[in-house]
């Protein structure tokens, strides 16, 4: 079918409204938000419902058209953007965003697709309970979007990363078929668990439109912590123990490099160093808890006391309210904007390695680099509690603009060896889309590519979902 038939097919399928084909129209939908990645696209559909999106796919699927869902659009890997060729339609999922229920006494809520992260998070607080994802986009990710690429973020050390968050899913296959799993059960041991087939495909395998997500009781007390430590091994020492101290009441425990740091201060207006003098590395904590917020906040003040008995702090500061712990994560949270706003071209590696390897790590691979590169400087930062690294890296005389520095791989092969050297990941909650799909090449054994083959094969013969991410 031509491209102005499909285009008039669409239209009659979502109306004038749920059609996008004009230039500045389309712009937002064919850039990621880091202006890396750059597509163009036939079309921007935009279903406001399930049937419309089944509809949607069965005529790209009947016409041969490749299609690329999108949700909030701030991934980090380009999974989200169509690919140069311009014969693509991106699917929004924008205008199905309503909550379809939320049910406290079975702590669930079903929420479609295009729900802005933020707003679940509310939704659950508006009667009593907590959803946990939590990462720096939540005022702009969608809820399919954390489901297609498996969000981590920074409660995963308590609550799991996002696949651990899902009972149930509604997805439309490649074919157009909607599979209703829209379950709110915890124990269902009929066959294949199928939701997690989509969850981390990326849009791959199948559409997701609806997610029925668990919630958690609404934490009634939350202490955080801002702590210098020496080096990564005091870090993890640190968190024994705290885990000691506090159990289970830990949700976050991030450790954060100076450097890092120095670039928000540098750039994110309104920040500034908390402690009176500069350390090395510094650990952000938060915990939380049913109970009375002056007995968590004792039982924090505690277990820092035999953190700097032992030796592991030398300094920390305590929130003395939201508004201050809100302050502290916000520098966490400024970290990649402070490094965009230099004008060097940053490596940004999303790793994993076994918790306990995470100092080992660190060193060896800062000396590897040191070793290649010896004006290099670091970024590390992350979720230490999960083992997720976010160990990015530049070279002050590459700068952004310059093609060869943009596609330089040297710097992040030489992580990658270590990470797998490590029998870590090289892409811990980020995805792969399609910066990472060399990489998955590279490292994943052939057994597993082959699986991974297959499965596209069975669910999308002609490669039509999200053509180039992943494989």
């Amino acid at each position: 079918m031509a491209s102005k038939n499909i285009i008039s097919a669409l239209q009659s399928l979502l109306g004038a409204q749920g059609v996008l084909t004009a230039a500045a129209d389309l712009e937002p939908y064919v850039v990621d938000w880091r202006g890396v990645y750059r597509g163009n696209a036939l079309a921007v559909a935009r279903p406001s419902n399930t049937a419309q999106v089944a509809a949607v796919v069965q005529l790209c699927h009947e016409t041969g058209t490749p299609l690329v869902p999108q949700g909030g659009n701030t991934g980090m890997c380009g999974a989200s953007v169509p690919l140069a060729g311009g014969r693509e339609v991106v699917l929004s999922l924008a205008r199905m965003n309503r909550i379809l229920e939320v049910d406290p006494l079975n702590n669930t809520l079903t929420a479609e697709a295009g729900c802005v992260l933020a707003n679940i998070q509310q939704a659950a607080a508006d009667a009593g309970r907590l959803f946990p994802l939590s990462l720096g986009a939540e005022g702009s990710c969608q809820i399919g979007g954390n489901l297609s690429t498996n969000a981590g973020g920074v409660n995963v050390l308590r609550y799991g990363n996002t696949r651990d968050l899902v009972l149930g899913l509604e997805v439309v296959l490649p074919d157009g078929r909607v599979w209703n799993g829209l379950r709110g059960l915890r124990k269902d041991n009929t066959g294949y668990d199928l939701k997690h087939l989509f969850i981390g495909a990326e849009g791959t395998l199948g559409i997701i439109t609806a997610a029925t997500l668990k919630l958690f009781p609404r934490p009634a007390a939350n202490a955080t912590a801002w702590m210098s430590v020496r080096d990564p091994e005091a870090a993890l020492q640190l968190l024994a123990l705290m885990r000691r101290h506090c159990n289970d009441r830990i949700t976050a425990f991030e450790l954060i490099s100076r450097h890092s740091l120095e670039l928000v201060w540098k750039h994110v207006p309104g920040t500034r160093d908390p402690l009176a003098e500069p350390h090395p590395w510094i650990v952000l904590t938060e915990l939380a808890d049913a109970g009375d917020e002056a007995a968590l906040r004792a039982d924090l003040e505690r277990a820092l006391e035999s953190a700097f008995e032992e030796g592991l702090v030398a300094d920390a500061v305590i929130a003395e309210s939201r508004t201050q712990a809100q302050a502290l994560w916000h520098m966490r949270e400024s970290i990649p904007e402070g490094a965009r706003q230099e004008p060097v071209m940053v490596y940004r590696h999303d790793i994993a390695v076994a918790v306990g390897r995470i100092p080992e790590f660190i060193r060896e691979a800062q000396a590897a680099l040191e070793a290649k590169f010896p004006d290099v400087k670091l970024i590390c930062f992350g979720h230490l509690g999960d083992g997720n690294l976010h160990y990015n890296a530049y070279i002050p005389s590459r700068l952004r603009t310059d093609a060869k520095a943009r596609e330089a791989h040297d710097v992040t092969e030489t992580v990658y060896d270590i990470v797998q050297q490590y029998g870590g990941s090289f892409s811990a909650e980020h995805g792969i889309g399609l910066s990472k799909v060399a990489e998955l090449a590279r490292y994943k054994s052939a057994v597993e590519l082959d699986l991974m083959r297959t499965v596209k094969k069975a669910l999308d013969p002609q490669g039509l979902l999200n053509p180039g991410k992943v494989l």
